[in-house]
């Protein structure tokens, strides 16, 4: 039996916003049986015989990723049970694959190359393409070299987390990684992502989204690459560490899943990448041999954490905390102007806004409750305002650097035409809403608040924000669509005929004012 199992599957998942996942399942490691793994002394050509056979599916493949996802399954089994796995493949079976002389032999031969580092097995492919035997169509592109595009780090505010982001290039196509590291335990990596190159921006924005969901202010940087190979390499090399010294027979080689590659193959494929970057000019962080006792570590890590912590509170109210709010109107001053507001849904394609009328003295908790009748939102979900002074949401939060509300009016943050400030309401979905101070007017004799124009129907409440919005609209649109029907029945429609996203009426947003007040 061959260290990997055979039946390699390919399978796409579309999410929320419309974007495709990278969602290529390598081959499922199993205990690893070669003669170094297993003590024991099996029939090698029995394992050669497993590995042509892969080799046949890997001719089938249009893409060279393919072929290295199949090799960082071979070797990501060197991460939990053969330290020695590359140097098994590369010294026992290259020669014999070599002796083979078979265009699936060259299949797997450069792709244990590309993924193992060592030069052998790119070698003795070449030896027999030099000697007439095909190579696979992917062969090409293959040896095209590794550069790096975009490498980020993005860090929680109390730097107990991160994530870097990298993608890389090869002959047109990208594909990246995201690592999260676990600085709390070695800065250990705890899980990787594998995604197309095209799709990087919705990766980030989908961890901001996350970060802001749970809550958690984020910072991120541009890496050098040197830079970005020294964090990586230091995050596989602990969790390589860990996962050593857990002697559970039972525990499986890796996680491969429906969502993608496990993590040993997606980080033995992220090392072949890693070494397409500058050597880092720093020694790799040491790890294990501590100077101290697990107890006093622990002791001081958690007296460095509080201090931390504390400030890192400190420094967001400063941050957060804006210039000092201007005073508010005296009833001495008589009833204050009317302010009309456009109200501009971010992101949508095409626009969606509300053009309102409200009295300048609305405290902004009343402008929170205008905003959702406007927008048919059902006021399920955390919400903010973020103005030239400060934020402001229902209580205040010092972590967040959130003041209350209530006693602040629209005035205050925003006097005069041109002003503005941002509503935000689900941290998850991320609706962001633009409010323009478009004109100050006199009052006249009409109840206010009121809604005298706008466009387009509002989106639906949890429905993965402005990007899954749009994507539920070409599918209601399309009764072939395969989740047209589940659509349908997830907002309660008899047919899509009973949504019309173009469907505005002002007079329906201004009853819905009048009922609030």
């Amino acid at each position: 039996m061959s260290p990997v199992s055979r039946g390699r599957k390919k399978s796409k998942s579309r999410n929320r916003g419309g974007q495709r996942v990278l969602r290529a399942v390598a081959p499922v490691p199993e205990i690893c049986d070669c003669p170094s793994c297993s003590g024991e002394s099996p029939d090698v050509s029995v394992i050669v015989d497993d590995l042509l056979l892969d080799g046949a599916d890997l001719l089938g493949e249009t893409e060279p990723i393919e072929a290295e996802l199949f090799a960082a399954a071979l070797l990501g089994v060197g991460d939990l049970s053969a330290e020695g796995i590359t140097d098994v493949l590369v010294d026992d079976f290259v020669p014999l694959l070599e002796n083979a002389g078979t265009p699936e032999a060259v299949a797997v031969l450069l792709s244990l190359g590309a993924v193992s580092g060592r030069p052998e097995a790119g070698a003795a492919a070449g030896r027999l393409t030099g000697r007439g035997v095909p190579a696979p169509a992917w062969a090409d592109e293959l040896r095209e070299p590794v550069r790096p595009g975009d490498l980020l780090r993005f860090t929680d505010d109390e730097e107990a987390r991160s994530i870097l982001v990298g993608v890389f290039e090869r002959a047109g196509q990208s594909h990246g990684f995201a690592v999260t590291v676990d600085h709390e335990d070695c800065h250990a990596a705890t899980a990787i992502l594998l995604f197309p190159g095209e799709v990087k921006e919705q990766v980030t924005d989908t961890i901001r989204a996350a970060a802001r969901a749970g809550d958690v202010a984020l910072s991120s940087e541009i890496l050098a690459p040197a830079e970005f190979r020294w964090l990586a390499e230091q995050a596989l090399g602990a969790r390589a560490d860990h996962d050593a010294e857990i002697d559970d027979p039972e525990q499986p080689a890796d996680d491969t899943g429906d969502s993608g590659p496990g993590y040993h193959t997606s980080a033995a494929l992220l090392r072949s990448r890693l070494r397409s970057l500058p050597e880092p000019d720093r020694e790799p962080a040491p790890h294990g041999d501590e100077p101290f006792s697990p107890e006093d570590i622990e002791i001081f890590a958690r007296i460095v954490e509080d201090g931390r912590r504390t400030e890192a509170r400190a420094a967001r109210r400063r941050a957060t905390a804006g210039p000092k709010l201007p005073a508010k109107r005296k009833m001495s001053d008589g009833p204050a102007p009317i302010l009309q507001l456009k109200v501009s849904l971010l992101g949508a394609r095409p626009p969606i806004w509300r053009r309102l009328e409200v009295p300048a003295d609305t405290s902004l908790a009343v402008l929170h409750e205008n905003l959702q009748a406007a927008f048919g939102w059902d006021d399920s979900h955390l919400h903010a305002f973020e103005t030239g002074h400060g934020a402001f949401a229902r209580s205040a939060d010092p972590d967040l650097g959130h003041r209350p509300e209530k006693p602040v009016t629209l005035k205050q943050v925003a006097p005069q035409a041109g002003a503005r400030l941002l509503y935000r309401y689900d941290f998850g979905d991320d609706w962001r809403h633009q409010i323009l101070v478009e004109k100050v007017l006199d009052r006249q004799d009409l109840p206010y608040p009121r809604c005298t124009g706008g466009r387009r129907a509002a989106p639906f409440e949890d429905c993965g924000g402005i990007w899954g919005y749009q994507e539920l609209v070409d599918v209601l649109a399309d009764p072939d669509h395969p989740d047209h029907a589940d659509q349908l029945d997830w907002l309660g429609l008899d047919s899509a005929a009973d949504f019309d996203p173009a469907h505005f009426e002002a007079a329906e947003i201004t009853r819905r004012l009048t009922a609030q007040r």
